[in-house]
């Protein structure tokens, strides 16, 4: 007994010398942001009434996550994210299938020199690129401000997948795969992306492909994206998105809660979606986005049953004022309109303005 408890005090001091050493090579941090908005919008239900209420944020969900690195020596890290997704103003989960870590859940090693490998639930390439840099509105929540990424959203995470990231110099690439799980077929439920951008002087582009595979069906996403940065303070971006669904996935995912019931879905649409926006920091505190998005439709279901064209185009003016590094004030106003196919995408009338006041602190 004498010699057992020697040994542990003697382990103990040991690991007590050691600590530090762990310590100073690992780090783990909580992290987080609290967003959400009073809005009212016109034409919220079929009866055209307007709607005044609390929500998400014009740009960023409520979140929070846990991040950590370990050094492993020679420009080895081992890397893991953990991120939340969750709904300010009622505390819930913001999904409908109780996934705790809806947003991010992986683990893996990054090299300074080759790159970052990492594998579990993670936000694709496409995602990673028009949402920190090449969408004006950061891929927004906002119906009226999201619509041209609404049929890409059930695929802008990916479960059981597989994710290379790697910098060389201004050239950025991303891809991944994910696996579908599926006896007898590599293919079935699997997706993968890839994603290739270059910055050179103020100038800075990319260009992207994403294949999703449902039950056998596919959903095709090509987009091509630019940035021009005038000065430190203003920038214009610009781009277009190519998606061709075979899944049916879109035509339902275009629509607003409480929009009419489709008596049928599309088995091929195809969208042609085109954006411009421009950023400027007025002064160190105030920050003002002006963004425009269009949306053409092919072979789209109608509420008549029918396969036919639609259009679909918005606008969106926001204003951010910081109080501080961490928190800021915001206003927005956005307008949208939609015709032929887009009609079954609206639950009143076919347009709609929002007006929004918000409040975000990050953390």
């Amino acid at each position: 007994m004498k010699k057992t408890h020697l040994m542990t005090a003697s382990g103990a001091a040991a690991l007590i010398l050691f600590a530090p050493n762990v310590f100073a090579q690992s780090s783990v941090t909580l992290y987080g942001l609290v967003d959400t908005t009073v809005r009212y919008l016109t034409n919220a239900d079929s009866a055209n009434n307007g709607q005044v209420a609390m929500g998400e944020g014009v740009e960023t969900p409520s979140r929070w996550g846990v991040k950590g690195t370990e050094d492993l020596g020679d420009g080895l890290s081992a890397i893991f994210k953990l991120e939340n997704q969750f709904q300010l103003w009622s505390g819930k989960l913001d999904n409908s299938n109780n996934t705790l870590f809806q947003r991010n859940a992986y683990v893996g090693l990054s090299s300074n020199q080759y790159g970052a490998v990492t594998l579990g639930r993670q936000q694709t390439p496409f995602f990673d690129q028009m949402g920190n840099t090449y969408d004006p509105l950061t891929v927004a929540d906002f119906w009226q401000d999201s619509w041209v990424y609404n049929p890409v959203g059930p695929f802008l995470f990916t479960n059981s997948s597989v994710k290379y990231n790697g910098h060389f110099g201004g050239l950025n690439v991303e891809g991944m795969y994910g696996f579908g799980g599926v006896p007898g077929s590599t293919g079935e439920n699997s997706m993968y992306g890839l994603t290739a951008s270059y910055a050179l002087g103020p100038l800075s582009a990319d260009v992207g492909f994403q294949q999703n595979d449902v039950s056998g069906k596919k959903f095709n996403i090509v987009n091509v994206s630019a940035v021009y940065t005038f000065t430190p303070d203003v920038r214009v971006l610009a781009g277009w998105l190519h998606s061709q669904d075979q899944t049916g996935l879109a035509d339902i995912d275009m629509q607003q809660a409480g929009a009419p019931t489709l008596p049928s879905v599309s088995p091929n649409r195809f969208d042609d979606s085109f954006y411009v926006g421009s950023t400027w920091q007025v002064t160190p505190p105030l920050a003002l986005t002006l963004a425009g998005y269009y949306d053409h439709a092919r072979n789209a279901a109608m509420l008549d049953g029918a396969l036919g064209v639609g259009i679909n185009y918005s606008a969106t003016f926001l204003a951010e004022y910081s109080l501080s590094k961490r928190t800021e004030v915001y206003g927005t106003v956005d307008f949208t309109r939609g015709t032929g196919a887009f009609l079954a995408d609206y639950p009143g009338r076919n347009n709609q303005t929002g007006v929004a006041i918000g409040l975000r602190n990050i953390f």
